[in-house]
């Protein structure tokens, strides 16, 4: 052992270092990522077959091992897997933040923007309706449900703006899937559904950033210009940097996949951690970055593959089996909150619908036409599960109010296969859907004349 004196005057130690993850902690983490992943897959999967969306298999695998099942019937197994620690629980958080992360930078890369420029006039009359309508109709909800469900008066105005959100962003990603599974995205509705709901995903987040920054400075003028300020500095600064950083981070990994998934993925999460440190959301920096990295020129999105792969095969059924841990079904046998669950999401369906069909029918769409865009954009899915986890994080919703938005998104993203489906077997296919579709290799659908798009 060193003496004092064996130190010059004036000398200190170095801090000791920090000591690694205690063994139980670690054992209790790796279980609860394993079960949590094996469950996901297995409900995932069954939920595929059985032609639902995977998100609802794999929300479910976190509902079962949650309060409203395995909590309640072996309360000491639950709370030995999944204590209430909340050390223990934001080490699985942490999992699930990169994966959120990571996925919507992925969609933010994967998102066509020619396809908007070219279809731009009636996307955006359909997404503004579709937009406008749900926020309206959420805001004016927010406000006599927050007092059905005890909220404080505090409170109120900033829960009825943050359910106006939650009302209008659709989920492009369960969007493409679902379409792609439907054979549909080849098709003139299935393109317009798409473009609408990126449009609608980018107000959504840009929105959740204002409500972000609104629940740490309250809900003032202030607050909000501050909020809106700051978006508009990130998108500036976004603009200004894409060719000098975005290029030359993606010439530096010398075109080997490897390196570009992992510049890729540096990128993304940096850009979140910069949006975070300005008190806006960090999903809002992910997508921009991602929209910078898919129309910087230097990227090639078949590189995405091994990223998608990990990111959907793995992190992303841990993300939705851990936000469906927060989920308590048995909230829903007061009456109270059932009452204002059936009220939120019949709002939620008929304030996308009633929006995405005037929108159609302003730019000239048939019915059955504007129907189908209705249906395809009610998907709420991912991105309304992510919205859910950010109020659950900032306060704004607690175990309830929670559980009814997350509702929402399983029940819209149920309800969207079957409703594309019977609308769309009226919607006659063109001569150009036809050739887009033998180029993609697709099955071949009804005919009729060639439609122009207005």
């Amino acid at each position: 052992m060193l003496s004092p004196g064996a130190f010059p005057a004036g000398a200190t130690l170095s801090a000791a270092p920090v000591p690694p993850i205690a063994a139980h902690q670690l054992l209790v983490f790796l279980l609860q990522v394993g079960v949590l992943l094996l469950l996901a897959i297995a409900l995932g999967r069954l939920a595929a077959r059985c032609g639902l969306p995977a998100i609802v298999g794999e929300l479910s695998a976190g509902v079962l091992l949650g309060p409203s099942l395995f909590g309640w019937l072996a309360p000491g197994a639950a709370a030995w897997l999944l204590p209430s620690d909340p050390g223990q629980m934001h080490l699985l958080d942490a999992v699930g933040q990169i994966a959120v992360l990571l996925l919507v930078g992925l969609t933010g890369i994967e998102m066509d923007l020619p396809m908007i420029r070219r279809r731009g006039g009636t996307a955006l009359r359909v997404s503004l309706a579709g937009l406008l309508v749900p926020l309206a109709l959420g805001i004016g909800l927010g406000f006599p449900l927050a007092g059905l469900l005890g909220i404080g008066p505090a409170d109120r105005r900033l829960f009825a703006l943050f359910l106006g959100v939650a009302m209008c962003v659709s989920a492009v990603p369960v969007i493409a899937k679902t379409l792609m599974d439907m054979n549909l995205i080849h098709r003139d509705v299935g393109q317009l559904t798409l473009a609408a709901g990126m449009i609608d995903d980018t107000f959504g987040w840009l929105m959740l950033s204002v409500v972000s920054a609104m629940t740490v400075g309250g809900l003032s003028a202030g607050v909000f210009t501050h909020a809106v300020g700051g978006l508009l500095l990130v998108v500036l600064i976004a603009l200004l940097v894409r060719r000098p950083v975005v290029h030359r981070a993606l010439r530096l990994s010398g075109g080997s996949e490897e390196r570009t998934v992992a510049m890729a993925a540096a990128m993304i999460l940096l850009a979140a951690a910069g949006t975070q440190a300005l008190g806006l959301e960090a999903v809002f920096g992910a997508y921009l970055c991602g929209l910078l990295i898919g129309s910087s020129g230097e990227f090639d999105r078949a590189g995405t593959a091994s990223l998608r792969m990990v990111v959907l095969a793995v992190l992303a059924p841990v993300f939705f089996a851990t936000a469906g841990l927060r989920i308590d079904l048995r909230a829903l046998t007061e009456p109270t909150v059932l009452g204002a669950a059936l009220i939120v999401l019949g709002v939620a369906v008929l304030g996308k619908f009633a929006g995405a069909y005037i929108g159609a029918r302003l730019s000239r769409l048939s019915r059955w036409e504007a129907l189908a865009l209705g249906a395809g954009m009610n998907a709420r899915g991912v991105i309304e599960v992510i919205v859910a986890m950010v109020g659950l994080r900032l306060g704004i919703l607690d175990t309830r109010t929670y559980t009814i938005i997350v509702l929402v998104a399983v029940v819209t993203s149920v309800m969207a296969p079957p409703l594309l489906r019977l609308a769309m077997k009226r919607v006659d296919c063109t001569e150009e859907e036809e050739r887009r579709l033998a180029a993609w290799g697709g099955a071949p659908a009804r005919r009729s004349p060639e439609r122009a798009d207005p």
